[in-house]
């Protein structure tokens, strides 16, 4: 099979676009995760009153320490709770700004929607959400008084 410049390089950034980003802010530590076409990478944050503010620098200076950014993310997930008020309306917060300033789909999901599966590790939450059908682009934060 021959392709042609312009097919290869649409196969390439398609690749390059299935990029997806998990935030999970809900409990005691800040875990961002990003999932590329052939690779997963993993950074955790204290979750303090500070860091909620330092979200989006958070996204930003993981995303460019895997030579990536936001645009090149196809999709976000993030973990509505239950857990801490602050950082649940924080992240998606963020989220949502993603969401409306370059178009990507997010999908908020809960642990609770999980609970009789075995690996609900963030590197299965894309594949659970399918599973489980969560909606995308929609907004059902749990919080704990």
């Amino acid at each position: 099979m021959i392709l042609f410049s312009s097919e290869l390089e649409f196969t390439v950034k398609n690749k390059i676009k299935m990029n997806k980003l998990i935030i999970d802010v809900a409990n005691e530590k800040i875990f961002l995760t990003i999932m590329t076409y052939d690779n997963i990478y993993n950074i955790t944050h204290n979750n303090t009153k500070i860091n909620y503010e330092k979200l989006t620098i958070f996204i930003n200076d993981f995303l460019n320490s895997k030579s990536l950014k936001i645009s090149d993310i196809s999709k976000i997930y993030v973990n509505g709770g239950p857990g801490s008020f602050a950082g649940i309306r924080n992240s998606l917060s963020v989220v949502k700004a993603f969401h409306i300033a370059q178009k990507i789909d997010y999908y908020c999901y809960s642990l609770d929607n999980f609970k009789d599966e075995d690996d609900v590790s963030n590197e299965n939450i894309p594949n659970l959400c399918d599973k489980f059908k969560i909606k995308k682009n929609l907004i059902n934060p749990i919080y704990i008084r």
